[in-house]
C-alpha cells in the first residue's frame, strides 16, 4: 500500500483478505467480480468510445461491515497497486493534483470517510477574512470533483478510485453521479450466511448444532461482520467460542431495543414540543 508523506511513500502491502473469505452479501460479492472483471477487460471498448479506463466505487454502511476488507480483496483479485489518499492531510486543491501525477497505473486509489475528510460546504460564502484564508488550506468540494472529472480521467489508464462513506445521505449529490461513484456498494451487517463463512474462517468448522440459533439470533439483530469476528477470535474451542458468541448477539439485540424505544421516546417529546409552542 502507499500511503501520504509530503508525497507517496510505498510499503509493502499485505493483506490476506480475498472474495472467498469476505463475509459479505454472495449476490453482492459477486456483483462486484463481475464489475471487476468487465473493467479490466475492456481496454479496447474505453478506447473507442473515447472514455478514460477508470472505474469508481462507494462503499457505504456502518463501521465494521468490512468496507476495508472488500478493498484489500479488490486489490488482491486485481494485483493493483492501493494508495491511501488522507484528503484532511492535503494542504489544498493543488497539492492534490500533484499526488495523482505520482500514482502509477494499474492502482486503486482510496478516499476513507469521504463525508467527513471533505470541507462539502465550499460552496457557501466564508463569514471572515480568516475562514477564506483557512479554504485555500483544505481541499474543497469543487477540488476534488475537479480532481475526479480532470486529471483522474486524463492520467494514465486502468484505475480504480474508492470512496468510502458511514453516511451517504450526508454527501452532495455531485459526487454521487455516474462518471464519479459509478457503482454504489451497501455494505450490510452480518448475514446468516455471512456468519458461516466467518466462523469456517476462524474456527475451521463447516456445520455445527448451535448453528441454526445463531443464524436466527443474527438474522434479527443489527451485529457487523467485524463484532462477530471479535467474538469467534475470543476462544480456540468451536463450542466456547459459539456460546460466547451466542451471549454476544443476545445482549447486542436487547441494547438494539433498548436504543430504539429511546430515540421513540425523544421523537414524540420533540413533537410535544413543537406543538405546545404553536
Amino acid at each position: 500500500m502507499h500511503s501520504l508523506n509530503k508525497m507517496w511513500t510505498g510499503v509493502n502491502f499485505d493483506h490476506p483478505a480475498k472474495f472467498e473469505t469476505l463475509a459479505m452479501d454472495d449476490e453482492v460479492k459477486s456483483m462486484v467480480l463481475k464489475d471487476l472483471q468487465r473493467f479490466v477487460g475492456r481496454r479496447e471498448y474505453y478506447r473507442k468510445v473515447g472514455k478514460a479506463w477508470k472505474r469508481g466505487y462507494l462503499l457505504y454502511g456502518p463501521p465494521g461491515t468490512g468496507k476495508s476488507s472488500l478493498i484489500a480483496a479488490m486489490a488482491n483479485y486485481l494485483n493493483f497497486d492501493v494508495y491511501d489518499l488522507e484528503l484532511t492531510e492535503i494542504r489544498g486543491n493543488s497539492i492534490l493534483r500533484k499526488l495523482l501525477l505520482a500514482t502509477a497505473n494499474r492502482s486503486i486509489l482510496v478516499v476513507e470517510d469521504i463525508d467527513c475528510t471533505v470541507e462539502l460546504h465550499d460552496r457557501e460564502v466564508a463569514g471572515a477574512d480568516s475562514d477564506v484564508h483557512d479554504q485555500v488550506k483544505k481541499v474543497t468540494l469543487s477540488g476534488l470533483l475537479n480532481f475526479v472529472d480532470g486529471l483522474w480521467s486524463s492520467c494514465g489508464d486502468e484505475r480504480i478510485i474508492v470512496f468510502t462513506t458511514n453516511h451517504k445521505d450526508k454527501l452532495d449529490s455531485a459526487l454521487l453521479r455516474p462518471g464519479r461513484m459509478d457503482v454504489h456498494i451497501h455494505m450490510s451487517h452480518c448475514t446468516p450466511g455471512g456468519f458461516r463463512l466467518l466462523a469456517f474462517n476462524y474456527l475451521g468448522v463447516k456445520d455445527h448444532e448451535l448453528y441454526g440459533e445463531i443464524e436466527d439470533s443474527i438474522a434479527l439483530t443489527n451485529v457487523t461482520p467485524a463484532e462477530v469476528a471479535e467474538q469467534l477470535l475470543k476462544n480456540d474451542e468451536p463450542d466456547d467460542a459459539l456460546r460466547g458468541l451466542i451471549e454476544f448477539v443476545s445482549e447486542k439485540r436487547k441494547e438494539n431495543e433498548e436504543t430504539k424505544v429511546k430515540k421513540g421516546i425523544e421523537a414524540k417529546n420533540i413533537e410535544k414540543g413543537e406543538e405546545s409552542e404553536k
